[in-house]
């Protein structure tokens, strides 16, 4: 399953970056627009599950919500200096496992760009956590930071490049129908809502329709830990 190891001696950093990551103020008490915000995702949700039967994706890894998240290994990083989980404490972090050569990972870089852009200054951070596939195949700090700039990433993301965060987080708890799984951990570092994988976008039709009401569900989750007091959010 291993891969190899990160380009020796590669590490694309930026310290200002980072530095806010850890130092960035509290949110704005803008709650009359979050609340708006969540009933809207609520109504939406409503409307589109009406007379569907909705595929419950919470069965798997459910038995990990409210854990307290495992501190990923050092890996490097592209947009970032070296980043612990730990680092983050206090803020809303969205963890997604994705790779270059999945199409359904392409399908959901703009919605990890939407959520970054609409909730980054509110105290959400997005980790993109790149694994090749398959997992033996060679990859270069390089290569990847060129699909980074295509899907136009903005936020940190790490090379888990031999697998062992995603082994981690992820694939030792059990049978996993995907390793595209994303991960939504609260102020407090535990972890509050995950989506198994393999994709989530805000348009869809047909068989894609699971796909938005996924996008909808874990953006509700986030403007939920970001605001609601008892989940440690805005006051």
């Amino acid at each position: 399953m291993r891969c190899g190891k990160p380009a020796t001696g590669w590490r694309a950093r930026s310290p200002t970056r980072s530095a806010e990551l850890r130092s960035s103020p509290g949110l704005p008490r803008d709650i009359v627009d979050a609340g708006m915000l969540k009933l809207f995702i609520w109504l939406t949700l409503g409307a589109w599950a009406m007379g569907k039967a909705v595929p419950s994706l919470a069965a798997e890894g459910e038995e990990l919500l409210g854990r307290r998240a495992p501190e990923w290994n050092a890996v490097d990083w592209l947009q970032s200096e070296p980043l612990q989980l730990a680092d983050l404490r206090g803020r809303v972090v969205l963890i997604r496992w994705w790779t270059d050569t999945c199409p359904m990972c392409a399908r959901s870089a703009p919605a990890l760009n939407e959520f970054h852009d609409l909730y980054a200054k509110r105290g959400l951070v997005v980790i993109g956590m790149y694994h090749p596939k398959p997992s033996t195949r060679q990859v270069s700090a390089e290569e990847i930071q060129k699909v980074v700039e295509q899907r136009g990433f903005q936020f940190p993301i790490g090379l888990d490049l031999d697998w062992s965060n995603l082994r981690k987080f992820w694939l030792d708890g059990g049978r996993r129908r995907a390793t595209s799984v994303s991960f939504l951990i609260d102020r407090q570092g535990r972890i509050r809502h995950i989506h198994p994988g393999p994709e989530f976008h805000k348009h869809g039709e047909g068989e894609h329709a699971q796909c938005r009401f996924e996008y909808l569900e874990l953006q509700h989750r986030i403007v939920e830990l970001l605001y609601d007091p008892l989940l440690g959010g805005e006051k």
